[in-house]
């Protein structure tokens, strides 16, 4: 905290193509005359037990690594932060092309084709004459032998660098445990997780931007709906016709005639008895 107390304020400069030029050439200058003050070694071959040192520093490293590593809290994605990142991307394309050169585009002409092979012939046969000059041998059955022996050796040796262990077999034990242990570590990963995240929100605030982002988003909805609504009308869903389907349509069809019947029927009663307490009326 001193330390950035004591830090004066600058300027922020943005990154340049030509910084990022002058950085790589700065890089490739400096693996250079590194390269230069290395002096020569003895190359040695890598054996299984450098192998297995190798893979067992590896693991170490992404252990503590993953143990040095502190807690974050995950933030979402929003349109506001997508808007921004494509803006950047256009800015820096734009500021790339802007600092390019303009060039003449030339057409491959066959001239330009047979210079071209004419080079790659060149190159070859000079490749070819600072090789050295090399006596082919032969694979006999002895030197099939030797190499045979040569891995059985090495096969050997690395088994008795190795530890002796004693094999275990799977029993239903083992099974039971190791799915329990199993369930155990996806339940504390749920709690971890839910302590973590659950009952906490991303606030954002409701600027114009995102208001208009958000209307925008509607209208392009509303606009989708209807085109699909357009291409969809008029045509239908075919549907299987089988005997299942064939038997509940017709008992539907024959509850509606039952009912309407029905119905019918009982009007047909109502109007005949109004006519005869009309004609009673009348007589009486």
């Amino acid at each position: 905290v001193l330390y950035k107390e004591s830090v004066g304020t600058g300027t922020p400069t943005p990154v340049t193509p030509e910084m990022e030029r002058v950085k790589r050439n700065q890089e490739i200058c400096s693996s250079v005359l590194y390269k230069e003050n290395i002096g020569k070694a003895t190359p040695t071959p890598v054996t299984p037990e450098m192998e297995r040192v190798k893979r067992n520093q590896e693991i170490i490293s992404s252990v503590l690594y993953k143990e040095n590593v502190g807690k974050v809290t995950p933030t979402p994605i929003t349109p506001e932060m997508e808007r921004v990142k494509r803006n950047q991307e256009i800015i820096s394309s734009v500021l790339y092309k802007e600092n390019l050169g303009r060039a003449t585009p030339t057409p491959v002409t066959p001239e330009m084709e047979r210079v071209k092979r004419s080079q790659e012939q060149i190159s070859s046969v000079l490749y070819k004459e600072q090789m050295a000059k090399g006596t082919p041998t032969p694979l006999t059955p002895e030197m099939e032998r030797a190499k045979r022996n040569q891995e059985n050796i090495s096969s050997v040796l690395y088994k008795e660098q190795m530890a002796k262990g004693t094999p275990t077999p799977l029993t239903p034990e083992m099974e039971r445990a190791k799915r329990n242990q199993e369930n155990i570590s996806s339940v504390l990963y749920s709690d971890s997780f839910r302590k973590q995240v659950q009952g906490k929100a991303a606030y954002v605030l409701d600027t114009p931007e995102m208001r208009r982002v958000r209307e925008t988003q509607k209208h392009i909805s509303t606009v989708k709906y209807h085109e699909d609504f357009e291409k969809s009308k008029g045509s239908f869903t075919p549907v299987v016709t089988d005997p299942i389907t064939e038997r509940v349509k017709k008992n539907m069809q024959d509850f509606s005639d039952i009912s309407y019947r029905g119905i019918q029927r009982r009007v047909v009663e109502m109007e005949r008895k109004r006519v005869d307490q009309d004609q009673e009326n009348l007589t009486g």
